[in-house]
This record gives structure tokens, sequence and C-alpha cells, in this order.
């Protein structure tokens, strides 16, 4: 077997890998095959319209669809179909409200001196709801921060009207909508990550680390869970800290070139390698 044909057998079994918890959240939401399929169809023009032009020339037709193999009828149709890959109000709603509560956190003037969050009261520019969303979300308006972490269900209103926090971290736990738009974002850097390794892992790597055992027992697995999500939060926070004080956005007396967006992120799993018994 040459290099390139076992190179294309390992390329089909990781996308079979990537597919196969993908497809089980599309079953789960009535997504049909012909549906992703389309979606496949444009986010394969989109990628190659954009990103796999030769360098000094202008990206063609005719180049997108030998890229894709799709005809060049069908590259056409789908780029005069396509409205652009601009951020999303999705994306930057969750950015605004993780920033926020980031600060509710940290910031010494929402916690009190344990450093736990305080339940702050909704308006006043001391120490309240209003200056917090000012200081971690620049101009967007308190009442619609505050609507949006309701709605997920990160505060609750007190019955004095002052708000509380009830989670550190923008984590929805009401709507598997945003729990669905989360994935999106989430699941596109870890593979953004992995796309950049195989380039340049060797000249310029990013951080792509997991530790993991597969013969674990359950009353191990059940501490370490807890274990985990305690130390993983704890570095998120640090990591938080450190990122805050050289955002533009947060601290508007920051100086340099160029706009990136730049993070890590951690995430926990678990799978039970038993076989279970068959159904009689």
């Amino acid at each position: 077997m040459d290099a390139s044909t076992k190179f294309a057998q390992t390329l089909a079994l990781v996308t079979t890998q990537l597919l196969r918890p993908l497809v089980r959240v599309l079953l789960r939401n009535g997504m049909s095959f012909n549906a992703f399929s389309d979606l496949a169809r444009r986010v394969y023009v989109d990628v190659g319209m954009n990103e796999f032009e030769i360098p000094g020339k202008k990206q063609t037709i005719s180049r997108v669809a030998i890229l894709s193999g799709l005809s060049r009828k069908e590259v056409q149709r789908l780029l005069e179909e396509q409205h652009g890959a601009a951020k999303t109000e999705a994306q930057e709603r969750y950015n605004r409200a993780a920033r926020v509560i980031a600060g509710w956190v940290r910031d010494k003037d929402f916690t009190d001196t344990a450093g736990q969050p305080l339940a702050l009261n909704p308006e006043g520019d001391s120490a309240g709801f209003g200056l917090l969303v000012k200081r971690y979300s620049g101009d967007v308006p308190a009442r619609a921060i505050l609507d949006e972490l309701l709605r997920v269900g990160a505060v609750e209103r007190l019955e004095d009207d002052r708000i509380r926090l009830l989670s550190r971290a923008y984590i929805p736990r009401t709507s598997d909508l945003d729990k669905l738009e989360i994935l999106g974002t989430d699941v596109s850097d870890l593979i953004y990550t992995i796309d950049h390794n195989l380039q340049h892992g060797t000249a310029d790597p990013f951080f792509q680390r997991k530790v993991m055992y597969d013969n674990l027992t359950a009353e191990a697995v059940k501490h370490f869970r807890h274990l985990s999500a305690e130390q993983a939060q704890a570095l998120l926070e640090k990591m938080d800290e450190w990122l805050s004080k050289h955002d533009r956005d947060v601290n508007s007396s920051v100086q340099g070139m160029g706009r990136l967006r730049a993070g890590i992120g951690i995430y926990y799993f678990e799978e039970n390698l038993e076989r279970q018994p068959e159904e009689k």
C-alpha cells in the first residue's frame, strides 16, 4: 500500500470518527441526510472559494468545482445563495454574556471577602449590575444582558430584586438551542487547532493535550468528574483574568497591533466500555 492510499484510508477513518457523534446529534434533533448533504455542499464551496485560492490569482468557479468535486453549475448556484459567514448574533451574545459572568466571578468590586460573587442590584453605578455590564460588555444595555442571563438560567432574581449568579460560567441550563450553538463554536475551535497543528505543528504548535485511562472503576470516575471540573474551572478563571487585561473591549488602554481571537478550552469525556446485556 503506497503512502497516498494509506493517508486516504486514515482520513476516511478519522472523518467517520468525527461524524459519528455529530450524526447522533443531527438524528436526535431531526436533521435528515439530505439537509446535511446540502449544508456540506455549501461549506465545501465557501471554504474552497475563500481559503484555497492560488496566491496572486483570483479564485474561480472552475477551480472550486475541481476542489469540491461539484459541477460548475452547482458551485455557481450555491455562491449566489450564500449570505456570508459573519459572526452570528448568537456568538456575539455568547461572548458578551460570558465576559460579564467572568468579571462577576473575579472582580473584587463584585465579590465578597471570601471571593464569592455578590448578589447585585439591577441598577446603580456603585457595584451594581449596571456597572458590571458597563465594565465588561461595553455599550450593550444592562437590561439586554440581564434578560439573556435570566433566559439561559445563569442568574436568578431574588425577592428583594437583586440579581444572584447561579453559575460561574456561561452554561445555558434551559435552552437546547443555545447548547447547540455552543457546540458549533467549541467543536470548530478544536478542529481548527488540530488543522493548525497538522500544517504548522513542528514550527508553531498550538497546545493540544488530553489525559485518559480506559480501565477505571465507576467510583474513581465519579470522583474524577468532580475533581476535574473543580480544577479545570480554576484554571479557566485564571486564564480569563489574564486575557481580560489584554482585551481592548474590556481594557481600552491596551496598545498593540492587529485584532486576534485566542483562548483555551477544556472538556470532560466519559464512556462505558462494558458491553450491555442483550435484551431477550
